[in-house]
């Protein structure tokens, strides 16, 4: 599996986590899937995310180096 792939796992487990802890614990937790929304449309601007420094650090593959995109 490579950053990218990790990225979005990561992404959409904070957001259904966020979801899920709202509905069932405390609405409070909305808050996580706020700050997930936000840090995904900040990084759609800035092409930075937090999330992949400590991916980087963890090894992970970096991209799909010789691999073709699918048309």
């Amino acid at each position: 599996m490579y950053r990218e792939d990790f990225l979005r796992m990561l992404a959409g487990t904070v957001v259904l986590t966020g979801l899920t802890l709202g509905y069932f614990v405390n609405a409070g937790w909305f808050l996580l899937t706020a700050f997930a929304g936000l840090n995904l449309l900040q990084s759609s601007f800035t092409h930075w995310c937090p999330a992949m420094y400590f991916l980087d650090k963890c090894g992970v593959k970096r991209c799909r180096c010789g691999i073709k995109k699918e048309s």
